[in-house]
């Protein structure tokens, strides 16, 4: 890899310390980068990547890596973050080790790893009206002053169950030590490819997460409840939501697209696991 394009975070990185190192270090090498002059909170269109980039290289933390693959979807051209965040369960250093990354990016001495990505799609009265895709988790929940919201939830067109509850996460391995975790999912490995499905604080003890197949189609409506007045929304990567109505259904697959991070060889997924869990 020679050619990168940098995200930089300007709450993050305010002088672009870190940023301006990493620009000399590539142009010291024989490299080119390029800068997104937009900030990650402005990027709501799609990013056009400049033709030969090799690899975008994100500074932030795990939503900045989720803000960016959103915005070159459905590109799967590699991404790598440098962790100026808190837990950087998808970045891949810390700032003071970012010239060994360096190092190994300009030596193509990394590996890549395919991440699934779900695509959620959304009807009112059977016409669609939104769809949206994410990397982390697809999030039903309640909003307003509702008090619980009834999800009835279908795979492959077969009851799975009906759930009274605050929501629910469909998470996706890389996903499952976000919202997944907090809600009392399982901690799933990212290289794998399946489907979490997590109840949010459900009314029933016997309420567990449940592990689907990456072939699964999920189709989950929002019944009526006497008893509350159901006012809920669908949120994607906790970047962007749309509100749902009772009898409002979303379908949510496996995306057709991976995301492509990028990982050093001797890194270790249960390492980072440890040390973020301490």
């Amino acid at each position: 890899m020679k050619n990168f394009l940098l995200i930089k975070n300007s709450d993050k990185d305010r002088e672009y310390c870190v940023t301006n190192q990493i620009r000399r270090y590539i142009a010291e090498a024989g490299g080119a980068t390029w800068m997104v002059e937009r900030s990650l909170e402005e990027m709501r269109e799609p990013l056009e990547v400049p033709k030969g980039c090799d690899c975008i290289m994100v500074l932030g933390g795990d939503g900045s890596i989720l803000r960016t693959e959103r915005a070159v979807y459905p590109s799967e051209i590699p991404l790598v973050g440098v962790n100026l965040g808190n837990l950087g369960f998808l970045t891949q250093t810390e700032p003071e080790d970012v010239t060994r990354l360096l190092d190994h990016l300009l030596q193509d001495d990394i590996r890549l790893e395919k991440r699934m990505m779900l695509q959620g799609t959304m009807y009112h009265e059977g016409e669609q009206i939104y769809q949206d895709i994410a990397l982390n988790d697809i999030v039903v929940s309640r909003s307003g002053l509702s008090r619980i919201i009834r999800l009835r939830i279908h795979v492959n067109g077969e009851l799975l169950n009906v759930y009274d509850a605050d929501g629910v996460v469909i998470s996706t391995p890389t996903g499952s030590t976000a919202y997944n975790l907090s809600a009392g999912g399982p901690v799933v490995c990212p290289r794998t490819n399946l489907l979490v499905v997590t109840p949010i604080s459900p009314h029933s003890f016997s309420a567990r997460s449940v592990i689907l197949s990456e072939e699964d189609v999920l189709r989950i409506e929002l019944e009526p409840v006497r008893t509350a007045r159901e006012e809920a929304a669908a949120t994607f990567d906790g970047q962007t939501g749309r509100s749902m109505m009772p009898s409002d259904v979303i379908e949510i697959c496996r995306s057709p697209h991976d995301a492509n991070l990028v990982r050093l060889r001797h890194s270790s997924f249960y390492e980072v696991l440890r040390n973020k869990m301490q």
